[in-house]
């Protein structure tokens, strides 16, 4: 064990692509959650509303609503993963990241029917982050922590994405897993990541209640404001101003674009999420040298 870690400290690019082939198969795990975790929450909520029902004495309208919606058990890792059209199920030879679909052509090998590119390009996000990552950080604590953070993100952004919702089974536990690994001041100090976590939160639920008070509109959801909590958590209060900036600066520009170009109404949302994601990651990565250079440019 200590000749494999001399082998990691001393040699990066050695480390970057065992983090690389690492990431490659956590991103086919992310695919999973990002397609799955919203279906459990949909079924959760069904659960609550049966419960309602139960609890206001209308037994009737929660056995319609229980035998309507009756399935089998769902959970990240049952049923086994099949092709949605036909129904085969993925062998494992036929789930090797990047490479399968590459051989599959991106079809099921049983029907046919097209695979969507999001998931080799998922499984590819997660492989360079992880590489990058490594290289950057070396065989250290901040790439563990960094690694939970930057695929947290990415599971994020692509939910946002598809169903703009920012699930709370990863944003609360990536804020306080950004707490734990700052306990020691791997990327902050903890005072910092604590108010950067209850300042993340705190702003845009200020801008959130303004704003509906101005215009009587919800202008963002609940989990914008506890993904920045998280990501305050991570980088520390220092680095939010940067955060707010470069997620509004950039939904704006994508926001106008999407609209001149007809692909977005005006009164269609667009997810803050992602955003915010990649804010923060150019802020874990970056951020100290942004705001540096920043200063120096007004002194």
């Amino acid at each position: 064990m200590a000749e494999i870690g001399v082998l990691l400290h001393g040699h990066p690019i050695f480390l970057a692509a065992i983090a690389g082939i690492l990431g490659l198969v956590v991103g086919s795990f992310l695919n999973v959650v990002i397609h799955r975790l919203p279906k459990m929450m949909e079924q959760d909520w069904r659960e609550q509303a049966v419960s309602v029902l139960d609890e206001a004495d209308l037994k009737d309208c929660a056995q319609t609503l229980r035998s309507r919606h009756a399935s089998a058990r769902y959970n990240l890792l049952v049923p086994a993963s099949a092709c949605p059209k036909c129904g085969h199920r993925i062998r494992a030879i036929e789930n090797i990241p990047l490479v399968s679909y590459a051989l599959l052509r991106g079809r099921c090998s049983q029907c046919k029917t097209p695979i969507s590119p999001r998931y080799p390009l998922v499984e590819l996000a997660g492989g360079v982050l992880a590489a990058f990552i490594a290289w950057r950080y070396g065989f250290t604590l901040a790439t563990a922590g960094a690694l939970v953070f930057v695929w947290a993100l990415l599971a994020l952004t692509v939910i946002d994405i598809d169903t703009q919702l920012l699930p709370d089974d990863i944003t609360l536990p990536l804020l306080w897993a950004g707490l734990v690994f700052n306990l020691t001041g791997t990327f902050a100090p903890l005072p910092e990541a604590v108010i950067g976590a209850a300042a993340g939160y705190m702003s845009l639920w200020l801008v959130y209640w303004l704003f509906k008070i101005a215009t009587g509109k919800d202008g963002m959801g609940f989990g914008d404001f506890k993904l920045l909590a998280a990501i305050g958590a991570w980088v520390g209060w220092k680095l939010l101003p940067l955060v707010i900036l470069l997620s509004s600066l950039v939904g704006a520009l994508v926001g106008v674009a999407l609209i001149l170009t007809r692909r977005h109404g005006r009164a269609t949302p667009i997810p803050f999420g992602p955003y915010l994601a990649a804010a923060g990651l150019i802020a874990m990565l970056w951020g100290n040298w942004l705001n540096d250079t920043y200063l120096q440019l007004f002194q």
